[in-house]
């Protein structure tokens, strides 16, 4: 039986609109422009859809996950008509695979560019949750996202395994570090399902400097990683799992201890490649379904700049990407996420679409909170949602260049 094409509804088309306007605030078309052509994907002929066009069309699409490819394209176009003038959008009336071959046209590399650049930490150091003794911080973690069951989806990102045979979905694995105090999902790396979120965390973890700390949990350790981020001259707080040896070498006034780290057991028996770390070791009492113990690494070792208790408070804070994480797999799209490219080339340009419309909602709650000297995690993502559609500024008003 032949399926009804799901439509945005007639009473929501001005929200829907305003929706457009401020995917294009917070991407402006002169930032678009230049990263198609970066790639040398700009629009080619002037009757045709211009690609820019196609860059919001993508970032619609990863909130409007129901709704049908030409309907999404009509609600874009009608939000940047003001903004790109009536004649470059007099053809607009487009077919799926229309739709679907202009996006093949533009590709994956200008919307992780986009990504790149303007997806970076921006909670001010003042705000509650952002910062701890001037860094910045940050949190290490990974996900996987579904996508149409394609046989070239399949070959490039491959199944998760499964008890009953091969999964429904093929998966793509990602990484990404995010700001603890704002939940913006910044650095992401993705990959096929097989690779392990320590390999992804490479490149993600090269974006880190000496304003961070970084937090991660023990899934990330392992002295080839401990040593690479290092290198960066951020902090490291990364917990450690408890079967592996660490002498206590020496005890500070804290309670944490000194010890070192050693890439095999056979380098630790000669002391060759050693690196010294500080322990912490807790126990969290009376907290339901709190593990018996925890220990963690780190390589800020003066006590007297960052007590145990501090450190071991500030890593639960971790768990803030996991709930960016759940707001970008459900909450923005209310539903959950299954990524609707049917080509890997496309699967990566509405990945990275997925992650600028989360960032951009964070931005707009960083930016309330703010002014209001709140803290932007104490905020409802679903809230902030909601705002986008209702209370806006319309697309004509946006400067062209940003």
């Amino acid at each position: 039986m032949a399926r009804t094409k799901a439509q945005l509804s007639a009473g929501a088309r001005l929200a829907d609109y305003l929706t457009v306007g401020y995917l294009a605030m917070r991407c402006p078309v002169g930032k678009v422009r230049d990263a198609l052509a970066l790639h040398d994907a700009q629009s080619q002929r002037q009757r045709g859809l211009p690609h820019e066009v196609l860059v919001y069309f993508v970032l619609a699409m990863v909130l409007y996950t129901s709704v049908a490819y030409e309907e999404v394209l009509q609600l874009v176009v009608e939000g940047l008509r003001p903004l790109l003038g009536d004649d470059r959008l007099a053809q607009t009336v487009v077919s799926k695979g229309a739709i679907s071959q202009a996006r093949a046209k533009v590709g994956a590399a200008p919307l992780k560019t986009l990504y790149q650049n303007q997806v970076q930490p921006h909670g001010p150091l003042g705000m509650a949750g952002v910062g701890y003794k001037g860094l910045r911080l940050m949190a290490i973690d990974g996900s996987t996202l579904d996508m149409p069951d394609e046989a070239a989806n399949a070959e490039r990102f491959g199944y998760p395994a499964s008890s009953r045979g091969s999964a429904a979905f093929p998966q793509l694995r990602f990484v990404a570090m995010a700001e603890c105090g704002t939940h913006t999902l910044c650095y992401a790396e993705m990959g096929s399902y097989e690779q392990s979120e320590r390999t992804l965390a490479g490149p993600v973890m090269a974006h880190a400097d000496a304003t961070m700390l970084i937090t991660a949990d023990r899934n990330f350790y392992s002295y080839a990683f401990w040593q690479q981020s290092l290198a960066t001259g951020a902090r490291l707080l990364f917990r450690l799992s408890s079967v592996l040896k660490l002498p206590r070498e020496k005890i500070l006034a804290d309670g944490s201890y000194l010890s070192t780290i050693y890439s095999s057991t056979q380098d630790r028996k000669k002391g060759r490649g050693g690196i010294r770390v500080r322990i912490i070791e807790y126990t969290l009492d009376g907290i339901p379904d709190a593990e018996p113990s925890y220990r963690l690494i780190t390589n800020w070792m003066d006590p007297t700049e960052a007590l145990a208790l501090e450190l071991a408070a500030l890593y639960h804070r971790r768990w803030t990407i996991e709930s960016s994480l759940d707001e970008l797999k459900t909450h923005l799209a209310d539903r959950q996420v299954v990524l609707r490219s049917k080509r890997p080339e496309l699967v990566e340009q509405e990945f990275y679409a997925l992650l600028l419309a989360h960032a951009a909602v964070r931005h707009l709650m960083t930016e309330a909170a703010d002014q209001t000297g709140q803290a932007a995690e104490d905020l409802s993502f679903i809230h902030a949602i909601r705002v986008i559609h209702r209370r806006l500024p319309a697309a004509g008003s946006i400067p062209p260049s940003g």
